[in-house]
């Protein structure tokens, strides 16, 4: 079996990362601003943002690599690209919500359906993928 280098899922990586940056630069003004160096200091606003910065970080990573995993074992590129959107932009989305408020609201509901739902979709195509590659 030939494997394909995961270039679709370069683009989400790639978007994913520059999404990552954007909220690491907030939790460093957020830092500035109230003079914290580690923590939070009991700062409300510093501690959103670190926990913006962390959720990214807590899904990204895992749904990439599955994704990946999918693309180099001939997934189909249009799944590989609704996989990819849908991830990077409720990882935004989710973001947006949780900087604008901790109590519920459409970003960070929203958000997390379209974190879910990839890592759901494409865990369950890897498996799929895995079980086809011991039939062929």
């Amino acid at each position: 079996m030939a494997v394909a280098a995961p270039l679709i899922t370069a683009l989400y990586a790639g978007l994913s990362g520059l999404w990552l940056l954007i909220v690491s630069l907030n939790v460093v003004r957020h830092r500035m601003r109230a003079r914290v160096g580690i923590g939070d200091g009991g700062d409300a606003g510093l501690h959103q943002a670190i926990r913006v910065q962390a959720n990214t970080t807590e899904y990204l990573p895992l749904a990439l690599v599955i994704l990946a995993l999918c693309e180099m074992l001939g997934a189909p590129g249009f799944a590989i690209h609704g996989l990819g959107a849908a991830l990077v932009i409720g990882r935004v989305l989710h973001a947006i919500g949780l900087s604008r408020s901790t109590d519920r609201s459409f970003g960070r509901a929203a958000g997390m359906l379209l974190t879910w739902l990839p890592l759901l979709g494409a865990s369950l195509l890897a498996v799929y993928l895995f079980v086809e590659g011991f039939r062929a």
